[in-house]
């Protein structure tokens, strides 16, 4: 196993070492007119770039790529200070005068071109082969809003931002626990995105928080740009429909995970965390559900349950009935149904097909335009569209209903990637029931539970148990129990004598 001591909390960014082709041959050199040659050599295709010199008693050269640092800090806590000191201070020196947050002593020509790249400011003292390395990154990011994608009632409502440090102090505020530890890791030769990899170190198993590390390590990437893409290549089986990793932009739901031994991953410049491992039933459990009372949880939670058996099974029963199956409808809603399809030229697989296929272009057209005009079109789309397809002949109106009410309960999962999954699955649920009837249905279903029983999430199984029956009070499947009942506590009538006893039953 990798060691990771050495990663914990507060360690500097690390930077994989580049491929000697690519890596500059220039090295670090005492004298300040060499130095800036070097620099105006290496950076000669940044405009921004600056090189400055500051001369006391001893001759300092400044470097720096101007859009990128804070102005400010750079003038009023490094070259103001640099000019007040009259002695000739050394590097180490330096750093404890200087009153920067993060200063750095390194010796890496190539380490110090990826920290200017990030906004960090070199200081060389003309007589030293090397010098200090200065945080002085000018912070680009929005302020902390309400979550847009997963908005709920309850609970705080506050989202994680782009800015890799903000959502790190987030977690912090939410779960102050000295227990709380992070993995800084760095990845792709082009982008150098920072990784933090946080975990509780009493809860969180170590073998499979080393595990994520080495997978993570053993990537190579040449960019990385956002947490969704990790999450991704993290993944044990591409190839599968299922996604095996939840991205959340709610610190409340990354809070939780982490409370029951699983792992965070953020990610620099994305609005969006990880959390793994997980399993099936982790995608249709909503951080909703502890804010409420547990019956109201496990009410909305089996509304949801039966919202996904709608999404998945109501079309394709549609088209099964239909073409194999006509015992199974009810009599009073035969003579409604053969008025409906009278006119309508497809069978029922195409017809179904033709419109789901409609639903889902309306669904993607409404999502890409503009807030504003995206919800206009849906409606009014969807409801223009229908209507013309059954006055033309060209579907029935019960199976518009039934489009739509799969359509509507495919979202009800919590998770979006899920949710997408669903819609995907159900082409081949309603092609089997077109081809077989009920026992395309059967055999369907039989595929995809033997499907996700060959799944795993980061070596954990991925079609876990919906709960386990070792502690009744971890019980957290697709049932949402309640918690344990705290002991009875005595009520004490208003006298002095119960009050005293109360009193030091709760001193005891």
């Amino acid at each position: 196993m990798v060691s990771i001591k050495n990663r914990l909390f507060k360690s500097k960014p690390t930077f994989k070492q580049p491929n000697p082709k690519e890596t500059s041959s220039f090295h670090f050199v005492a004298e300040l007119a060499q130095m800036n040659t070097q620099f105006q050599e290496t950076f000669r295709m940044f405009p921004d770039f600056v090189s400055r010199e500051l001369a006391n008693k001893v001759t300092y050269g400044i470097f720096y790529i101007s859009n990128l640092v804070d102005s400010d800090l750079l003038i009023e806590e490094i070259l103001n200070r640099l000019i007040e000191i009259e002695d000739m201070p050394s590097p180490e020196k330096l750093v404890n005068i200087l009153p920067i947050g993060q200063l750095l002593l390194d010796d890496s020509w190539y380490h110090m071109q990826q920290y200017i790249l990030r906004g960090w400011t070199y200081i060389h003292i003309s007589g030293y082969p090397y010098g200090i390395l200065a945080n002085t990154t000018k912070r680009r990011e929005r302020a902390l809003a309400k979550p847009e994608n997963e908005s709920q009632i309850l609970g705080p409502q506050i989202a994680f931002t782009e800015n890799m440090e903000t959502n790190v102090a987030l977690i912090h505020q939410y779960l102050p626990n000295p227990d709380l530890c992070e993995i800084a890791m760095n990845m792709g030769g082009n982008t150098q995105t920072n990784i933090r990899i946080v975990y509780l170190s009493n809860r969180a198993d170590l073998e499979m928080v080393t595990h994520i590390y080495n997978c993570i390590d053993a990537l190579q990437l040449e960019a990385l740009l956002d947490a969704t893409i990790l999450a991704q290549w993290l993944e044990d089986n591409p190839s599968s429909v299922f996604p095996q990793m939840i991205t959340t932009e709610r610190v409340d739901r990354a809070i939780f995970p982490l409370l029951q031994g699983k792992v965070v991953i953020t990610v620099s410049g994305s609005p969006q965390v990880i959390i793994c491992p997980n399993t099936f039933f982790d995608f249709f459990k909503s951080i909703e559900d502890y804010y409420f009372r547990w019956a109201t949880g496990l009410f909305f939670r089996a509304l949801r349950i039966v919202g996904i058996a709608i999404s998945l099974f109501a079309t394709a029963t549609y088209v099964a009935a239909l073409t194999y199956h006509y015992e199974i409808i009810p009599q009073a809603l035969l003579v409604p149904l053969a008025q409906s399809r009278a006119r309508v030229p497809f069978p029922p697989l195409i017809e179904a097909l033709i419109l789901e296929m409609i639903i889902q272009l309306l669904s993607e057209a409404g999502a890409r335009l503009p807030s504003k005009v995206g919800q206009t079109m849906g409606i009014v789309g969807g409801i223009v569209i229908g209507q013309a397809a059954v006055q033309a002949g060209f579907t029935s109106n019960i199976l518009i209903i039934i489009i739509a009410l799969s359509a509507l309960s495919s979202f009800t999962t919590p998770v979006f990637a899920m949710a997408n999954a669903i819609r995907i699955i159900r082409f081949p649920i309603i092609l089997s029931a077109g081809i077989m009837g009920g026992l395309g249905i059967a055999v369907s279903v039989a595929f995809f539970i033997l499907h996700l029983l060959r799944q795993s999430s980061l070596g954990q199984p991925y079609f876990y148990p919906p709960y386990s029956i070792e502690d009744k009070n971890k019980r957290d499947g697709l049932i949402r129990v309640p918690y344990q009942l705290a002991p009875k506590r005595s009520v004490f009538a208003n006298t002095g004598e119960n009050n005293s006893k109360g009193n030091k039953d709760i001193d005891e």
